[in-house]
């Protein structure tokens, strides 16, 4: 690879569309419908937001929706919001093919729901099921087994009694 071909290919990266951190999105998503940054849901609204964004497979504006209750929800509950915006961006990290990082967000996401106190648990997210899950995916991703998109639509909510 010659230094021209390193530059037209650097440009190429620079001129991608980018989210509101600055990072670039994946190609093909200039389209993609931004989430405000003063987005302000309550938790089950934010829930249920996140959750028809995983449904359509769209994880990673599921995490930035989870990202902004993290950001501006209480301080009590930001270790569960941390928590879920980290899954969430590790299904983003699967669905791009960067398996390093979702093995690496998946572990946080999964330690951090882990520690959250299940008794402070408010708003009936499966905690148990989505650290069930990501180390089913993280098993699957040690092996080197493909991952499907039917395997990244997941629960945030118990399912009712």
């Amino acid at each position: 690879m010659i230094a021209r071909d390193r530059d037209t290919a650097g440009r190429a990266r620079n001129d991608r569309p980018r989210d509101r951190l600055g990072r670039p999105l994946p190609p093909g998503s200039a389209g993609v419908a931004r989430i405000p940054d003063d987005l302000e849901l309550g938790p089950q609204q934010t829930l249920t937001f996140a959750q028809q964004l995983l449904d359509d497979g769209l994880a990673f504006n599921a995490h930035e929706v989870l990202e902004a209750a993290w950001k501006n929800g209480p301080v009590a509950e930001r270790m569960l919001w941390q928590g879920l915006a980290q899954y969430a961006v590790g299904l983003t990290h699967i669905q791009r093919g960067n398996t390093k990082g979702a093995g690496t967000l998946l572990r946080r996401a999964s330690e951090r729901l882990g520690s959250y106190p299940a008794n402070a648990q408010q708003h009936d997210v499966d905690l148990t099921g989505l650290i069930a899950h990501a180390r089913e995916l993280l098993d699957a991703l040690d092996a080197g087994a493909p991952i499907t998109e039917e395997q990244l639509r997941t629960r945030l909510r118990r399912a009712p009694a």
